[in-house]
Protein backbone atom coordinates (compact mmCIF):
# COMPACT_ATOMS: atom_id res chain seq x y z
CA UNK A 1 0.00 0.00 0.00
CA UNK A 2 1.27 3.45 -0.91
CA UNK A 3 2.19 5.77 1.95
CA UNK A 4 1.90 9.52 2.45
CA UNK A 5 3.53 11.92 4.88
CA UNK A 6 1.75 14.57 6.98
CA UNK A 7 3.22 17.18 9.31
CA UNK A 8 1.97 17.21 12.91
CA UNK A 9 1.93 20.51 14.82
CA UNK A 10 1.64 20.10 18.62
CA UNK A 11 0.30 22.99 20.70
CA UNK A 12 -0.03 23.66 24.41
CA UNK A 13 0.07 20.56 26.59
CA UNK A 14 0.40 18.30 23.54
CA UNK A 15 4.02 19.44 23.36
CA UNK A 16 4.59 17.58 26.62
CA UNK A 17 3.44 14.37 24.93
CA UNK A 18 5.03 14.67 21.49
CA UNK A 19 7.86 17.13 22.04
CA UNK A 20 7.94 20.85 21.28
CA UNK A 21 8.65 20.68 17.55
CA UNK A 22 6.59 19.65 14.52
CA UNK A 23 6.99 16.01 13.50
CA UNK A 24 6.35 14.12 10.27
CA UNK A 25 4.11 11.05 10.36
CA UNK A 26 3.80 8.41 7.64
CA UNK A 27 0.30 7.02 7.03
CA UNK A 28 -1.32 4.81 4.38
CA UNK A 29 -2.61 6.74 1.40
CA UNK A 30 -6.26 7.67 1.93
CA UNK A 31 -6.02 7.72 5.73
CA UNK A 32 -8.59 9.77 7.65
CA UNK A 33 -8.19 12.11 10.60
CA UNK A 34 -9.42 9.27 12.83
CA UNK A 35 -6.68 6.99 11.48
CA UNK A 36 -4.07 9.56 12.41
CA UNK A 37 -5.35 9.79 15.99
CA UNK A 38 -5.44 6.00 16.28
CA UNK A 39 -1.83 5.87 15.10
CA UNK A 40 -0.76 8.55 17.59
CA UNK A 41 -2.61 6.81 20.43
CA UNK A 42 -0.58 3.66 19.76
CA UNK A 43 2.71 5.54 19.45
CA UNK A 44 2.24 7.58 22.63
CA UNK A 45 1.21 4.69 24.84
CA UNK A 46 1.51 5.62 28.51
CA UNK A 47 2.56 9.20 27.64
CA UNK A 48 -1.03 9.88 26.55
CA UNK A 49 -3.30 10.77 29.51
CA UNK A 50 -6.23 8.52 30.31
CA UNK A 51 -8.68 10.91 28.66
CA UNK A 52 -6.72 10.67 25.42
CA UNK A 53 -7.76 13.23 22.84
CA UNK A 54 -11.18 13.93 24.38
CA UNK A 55 -12.03 17.63 24.55
CA UNK A 56 -9.43 18.49 21.91
CA UNK A 57 -9.83 19.51 18.29
CA UNK A 58 -7.88 18.78 15.13
CA UNK A 59 -7.12 21.13 12.25
CA UNK A 60 -5.99 20.31 8.73
CA UNK A 61 -4.23 23.11 6.91
CA UNK A 62 -5.49 25.68 9.46
CA UNK A 63 -9.15 24.63 9.23
CA UNK A 64 -11.05 22.61 11.83
CA UNK A 65 -11.42 18.98 10.74
CA UNK A 66 -13.79 16.12 11.57
CA UNK A 67 -13.28 12.38 11.99
CA UNK A 68 -14.13 11.43 8.43
CA UNK A 69 -12.00 14.05 6.69
CA UNK A 70 -9.36 12.46 4.44
CA UNK A 71 -5.70 13.40 4.70
CA UNK A 72 -3.41 14.04 1.76
CA UNK A 73 0.30 14.11 1.14
CA UNK A 74 1.90 17.17 2.75
CA UNK A 75 -1.10 18.14 4.91
CA UNK A 76 -0.36 20.14 8.06
CA UNK A 77 -2.30 18.75 11.02
CA UNK A 78 -2.67 20.72 14.26
CA UNK A 79 -3.43 18.97 17.55
CA UNK A 80 -5.35 21.57 19.53
CA UNK A 81 -5.99 21.19 23.26
CA UNK A 82 -8.75 23.32 24.82
CA UNK A 83 -7.69 26.94 24.48
CA UNK A 84 -6.84 29.28 27.39
CA UNK A 85 -8.34 31.01 26.61
CA UNK A 86 1.46 45.37 16.74
CA UNK A 87 -1.82 47.10 16.96
CA UNK A 88 -3.33 47.60 13.51
CA UNK A 89 -3.16 51.02 11.91
CA UNK A 90 -5.83 50.64 9.21
CA UNK A 91 -9.54 51.25 9.82
CA UNK A 92 -11.94 48.35 9.41
CA UNK A 93 -15.27 47.26 10.85
CA UNK A 94 -13.50 44.17 12.18
CA UNK A 95 -9.93 44.59 13.45
CA UNK A 96 -7.97 41.57 14.69
CA UNK A 97 -4.34 41.23 15.70
CA UNK A 98 -1.85 39.06 17.56
CA UNK A 99 1.01 41.01 19.09
CA UNK A 100 4.08 40.46 21.23
CA UNK A 101 4.12 44.13 22.25
CA UNK A 102 2.07 45.66 25.11
CA UNK A 103 -1.52 46.36 24.08
CA UNK A 104 -2.39 50.05 24.08
CA UNK A 105 -5.97 49.76 25.31
CA UNK A 106 -6.68 53.48 25.54
CA UNK A 107 -5.65 54.10 21.92
CA UNK A 108 -7.66 51.17 20.57
CA UNK A 109 -10.78 52.19 22.50
CA UNK A 110 -10.50 55.78 21.29
CA UNK A 111 -9.97 54.61 17.69
CA UNK A 112 -13.16 52.52 17.80
CA UNK A 113 -15.47 55.44 18.59
CA UNK A 114 -17.54 57.15 15.89
CA UNK A 115 -20.21 59.82 15.96
CA UNK A 116 -22.98 57.32 15.23
CA UNK A 117 -22.10 55.14 18.23
CA UNK A 118 -24.11 55.27 21.44
CA UNK A 119 -21.92 52.80 23.32
CA UNK A 120 -18.50 51.18 23.37
CA UNK A 121 -18.18 48.02 25.49
CA UNK A 122 -14.68 46.87 26.46
CA UNK A 123 -13.28 43.64 27.87
CA UNK A 124 -9.71 44.09 29.10
CA UNK A 125 -8.25 40.76 30.25
CA UNK A 126 -5.43 41.35 32.74
CA UNK A 127 -2.75 39.03 34.16
CA UNK A 128 -3.45 38.60 37.88
CA UNK A 129 -0.92 37.72 40.57
CA UNK A 130 -2.52 34.44 41.66
CA UNK A 131 -4.38 31.42 40.30
CA UNK A 132 -5.95 28.49 42.15
CA UNK A 133 -4.37 29.66 45.39
CA UNK A 134 -0.83 29.86 43.99
CA UNK A 135 1.27 33.00 43.51
CA UNK A 136 1.80 33.72 39.80
CA UNK A 137 5.13 35.04 38.52
CA UNK A 138 4.23 35.45 34.84
CA UNK A 139 2.25 33.94 31.95
CA UNK A 140 3.36 32.76 28.51
CA UNK A 141 0.89 32.70 25.62
CA UNK A 142 1.38 30.83 22.35
CA UNK A 143 -0.90 30.40 19.35
CA UNK A 144 -1.34 28.59 16.09
CA UNK A 145 -1.11 32.07 14.64
CA UNK A 146 -2.44 31.62 11.10
CA UNK A 147 -5.46 29.72 12.37
CA UNK A 148 -6.03 31.98 15.38
CA UNK A 149 -6.23 35.09 13.19
CA UNK A 150 -8.72 33.37 10.86
CA UNK A 151 -10.88 32.36 13.81
CA UNK A 152 -10.72 35.82 15.41
CA UNK A 153 -11.72 37.50 12.14
CA UNK A 154 -14.60 35.05 11.76
CA UNK A 155 -15.80 35.77 15.30
CA UNK A 156 -15.71 39.50 14.68
CA UNK A 157 -17.88 39.24 11.59
CA UNK A 158 -20.22 36.76 13.27
CA UNK A 159 -20.68 39.17 16.18
CA UNK A 160 -21.61 41.94 13.73
CA UNK A 161 -24.27 39.78 12.12
CA UNK A 162 -25.52 38.23 15.37
CA UNK A 163 -25.81 41.41 17.45
CA UNK A 164 -25.94 44.21 14.88
CA UNK A 165 -22.88 46.04 16.21
CA UNK A 166 -20.88 48.40 14.01
CA UNK A 167 -17.26 47.62 14.87
CA UNK A 168 -15.33 44.87 16.62
CA UNK A 169 -11.68 44.98 17.70
CA UNK A 170 -9.98 41.78 18.93
CA UNK A 171 -6.31 41.91 19.98
CA UNK A 172 -4.50 39.13 21.84
CA UNK A 173 -1.02 39.26 23.32
CA UNK A 174 1.53 36.46 22.76
CA UNK A 175 4.81 35.69 24.50
CA UNK A 176 5.66 36.44 28.14
CA UNK A 177 3.36 38.74 30.13
CA UNK A 178 4.02 40.28 33.52
CA UNK A 179 1.46 40.79 36.28
CA UNK A 180 -0.95 43.61 35.42
CA UNK A 181 -0.43 43.49 31.64
CA UNK A 182 -3.33 43.12 29.20
CA UNK A 183 -3.54 39.67 27.64
CA UNK A 184 -6.64 40.21 25.48
CA UNK A 185 -8.61 43.32 24.54
CA UNK A 186 -12.07 43.30 22.99
CA UNK A 187 -13.76 46.54 21.94
CA UNK A 188 -17.30 46.64 20.54
CA UNK A 189 -18.85 49.83 19.18
CA UNK A 190 -22.60 50.01 18.62
CA UNK A 191 -25.53 52.38 18.44
CA UNK A 192 -27.05 50.74 21.53
CA UNK A 193 -25.52 49.54 24.81
CA UNK A 194 -27.41 46.24 25.05
CA UNK A 195 -26.00 44.94 21.77
CA UNK A 196 -22.50 46.15 22.68
CA UNK A 197 -22.58 44.37 26.07
CA UNK A 198 -24.01 41.16 24.61
CA UNK A 199 -21.53 41.05 21.74
CA UNK A 200 -18.55 41.72 24.01
CA UNK A 201 -19.54 38.92 26.41
CA UNK A 202 -20.19 36.48 23.54
CA UNK A 203 -16.87 37.31 21.90
CA UNK A 204 -14.68 36.64 24.95
CA UNK A 205 -16.61 33.49 25.91
CA UNK A 206 -16.39 32.09 22.36
CA UNK A 207 -12.77 33.15 21.84
CA UNK A 208 -11.75 31.28 25.01
CA UNK A 209 -13.42 28.11 23.70
CA UNK A 210 -12.48 28.07 20.00
CA UNK A 211 -9.45 30.22 19.14
CA UNK A 212 -6.18 28.18 19.32
CA UNK A 213 -4.29 30.22 21.92
CA UNK A 214 -2.75 28.55 24.98
CA UNK A 215 -1.55 29.84 28.33
CA UNK A 216 1.32 28.50 30.43
CA UNK A 217 1.28 29.74 34.03
CA UNK A 218 4.53 30.02 35.99
CA UNK A 219 4.15 30.02 39.77
CA UNK A 220 6.65 30.38 42.59
CA UNK A 221 6.56 26.57 42.91
CA UNK A 222 6.35 25.37 39.30
CA UNK A 223 4.66 25.85 35.92
CA UNK A 224 1.64 24.31 34.19
CA UNK A 225 -0.40 24.68 31.01
CA UNK A 226 -3.73 26.23 32.02
CA UNK A 227 -6.75 23.96 31.69
CA UNK A 228 -9.16 25.21 29.06
CA UNK A 229 -12.77 24.41 28.29
CA UNK A 230 -13.28 21.45 25.93
CA UNK A 231 -13.98 22.40 22.33
CA UNK A 232 -17.70 22.66 21.48
CA UNK A 233 -19.61 19.76 19.94
CA UNK A 234 -18.71 19.44 16.28
CA UNK A 235 -15.11 20.54 16.86
CA UNK A 236 -14.01 18.27 19.71
CA UNK A 237 -12.00 15.16 18.93
CA UNK A 238 -13.78 13.09 21.60
CA UNK A 239 -14.78 10.33 19.21
CA UNK A 240 -12.36 10.86 16.35
CA UNK A 241 -10.39 7.72 17.19
CA UNK A 242 -13.48 5.56 17.81
CA UNK A 243 -13.82 4.26 14.28
CA UNK A 244 -16.38 1.62 15.27
CA UNK A 245 -18.89 4.37 16.13
CA UNK A 246 -19.96 3.89 12.54
CA UNK A 247 -21.44 7.28 11.71
CA UNK A 248 -19.34 9.80 9.82
CA UNK A 249 -16.53 7.36 9.10
CA UNK A 250 -18.87 5.17 7.06
CA UNK A 251 -20.43 7.97 5.05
Amino acid sequence: MKAMRVRILPFGVVKDWLGPEAITLELPEGALVADLLDDLTGRLGSRLPAHGFRGMAVSVNAEYASAGDPLREGDEVGLLPPVSGGAPETESEVITALTREPIDADRLVAAAKRGEDGAVAVFDGIVRNNSRGRQTLHLDYEAYEEMALKQMDGLGHEAQEKFGVRQVTLVHRLGRLAIGETSVLIVVASAHRAQAFDACRWLIDTLKKTVPIWKRETFVDGAVWADGEPFPAGLAADSLSEKDAGDSLEE
